[in-house]
Order: C-alpha cells, then sequence, then structure tokens
C-alpha cells in the first residue's frame, strides 16, 4: 500500500449554508477499507458551503471555478455577485446583463456565454425552487449536461457539495483519479474504460459513501474543489 500524507484546507469563508462534518457512521464505514483507513485515522474534512441546496448557484459558482485557482476564481465569483443588486444572479437578471459588463467583472467569453446558457435552461425548464430529491444522480447528470459549457465534473460536483448526495466517484477529476490509482498501485499502463473499470472494481467497498473518499483523495493535495 502506498503511504500518503494529507493536510486537508478550507477557504474559511462565512457563509450561511454549511454541510455537516462527516457523520461517525460513514468514517468507520471506509475505515473498512485498508487502503483509505489510514488516510481516514488521520483527518477530519472540515465542513464546507452547500449553498442552501441551491443547484442554481452551484452550478455557476463551478463554471466560475473551472480551470482556476481557488483564490482567483473566488475573487472573479465574488465580483461578479456584486454585479446584482441584492448579489444573487437571478436568471433574468443574468439573461438581461451585458456580457461585457459579466466580462469585466474577470469572467472569460466561454464563462459567459455558459453561465447565461444555465440561466437560460433554467427558465425554460422552470427549475427555480425544483425538488432535486426527485431524481438520481444519473437523471441530474443527463439533464445538466444537455446544458452546453456544463460537462459531468461540473455537475458531479453540484451533487457532491451542494445536494450532498454521498456515492459520487468523479472518474474524471485527475486528482482524485490520480491518487486512487496511487493509493490501490493500479498497473497505469491500464487506459481508457480498462482503468475506470479497474478503479470502480477497487473502490467498490466504498460505496455508498464514494463522495466522502473522494473528499479524502482531494485533502491529500490541499486541492480545493
Amino acid at each position: 500500500m502506498t503511504t500518503l500524507s494529507i493536510n486537508a484546507t478550507y477557504d474559511g469563508r462565512p457563509g450561511p449554508y454549511l454541510s455537516p462534518m462527516i457523520d461517525p457512521a460513514i468514517r468507520l464505514h471506509l475505515s473498512k477499507e485498508p487502503n483509505i483507513a489510514p488516510i481516514v485515522a488521520a483527518h477530519t474534512i472540515p465542513p464546507r458551503p452547500d449553498h442552501g441546496g441551491d443547484v442554481y448557484y452551484g452550478l455557476l459558482r463551478s463554471i466560475a471555478y473551472q480551470q482556476l485557482s481557488g483564490k482567483a476564481a473566488g475573487t472573479i465569483f465574488g465580483r461578479f455577485l456584486q454585479l446584482f443588486p441584492d448579489e444573487y444572479p437571478h436568471p433574468e437578471r443574468l439573461l438581461e446583463m451585458d456580457d461585457d459588463t459579466i466580462r469585466a467583472a474577470g469572467m472569460s467569453r466561454g464563462k459567459t456565454a455558459y453561465i447565461k446558457n444555465v440561466a437560460q435552461y433554467w427558465l425554460d425548464h422552470k427549475l427555480i425552487n425544483a425538488d432535486w430529491e426527485q431524481w438520481t444522480d444519473e437523471e441530474i447528470i443527463g439533464m445538466l449536461t444537455t446544458i452546453k459549457g456544463v460537462g459531468q465534473w461540473t455537475v458531479e460536483m453540484v451533487l457532491m457539495f451542494v445536494l450532498q448526495r454521498p456515492d459520487l466517484l468523479p472518474l474524471d477529476d485527475l486528482i482524485v483519479k490520480r491518487n486512487i490509482i496511487r493509493l490501490f498501485n493500479i498497473d497505469e499502463t491500464l487506459k481508457g474504460k480498462k482503468m475506470n473499470a479497474e478503479i470502480l472494481r477497487v473502490t467498490e467497498p466504498w460505496r455508498p459513501y464514494r463522495s466522502y473518499a473522494s473528499r479524502f483523495m482531494w485533502a491529500i493535495y490541499n486541492t480545493e474543489v
């Protein structure tokens, strides 16, 4: 087994909604798998904002954070929110806003288009105040990835952190994937579907709490998502 040091971080930004600390029963379940057990024993994953279960807001935030460091993305997203009187990007107001105004806050041309795509989708499909519990993880991924600019990884982050779904394993996340490969000493010559199948096989004991296991994988290298 590969020994990995961990030192998770939390940005500490205030917010009215925080997801709870990991339940002791979940930690106990993960500890039964010997590869991750030392990591679970060595660290407590801190709470983080869940934005009150607001999937729309979570998607916009995830888009803003794509391909940027947490600090830079947080600054840009904060400036973006300040464009709105109540610092909330209501779909109607977002669609009415000039693209140049949004880009002046630091959003790229592509991200500006993507967040507007999300706003339009929300209005078209009447998703404001939707009850997301009526849909499975797979159904939500299938719905939201039809929005141009929203990929599976982005939706998985929203499922994990906004809706607090417990059993996501984001195979498109390079940090999670790399650390699982190291943790289980998986043959790195495996590629594509064969590699993913092997990752799913070795992490099967983590079910039904793979979202929490993934957070431990991020914690290894201080990765903020």
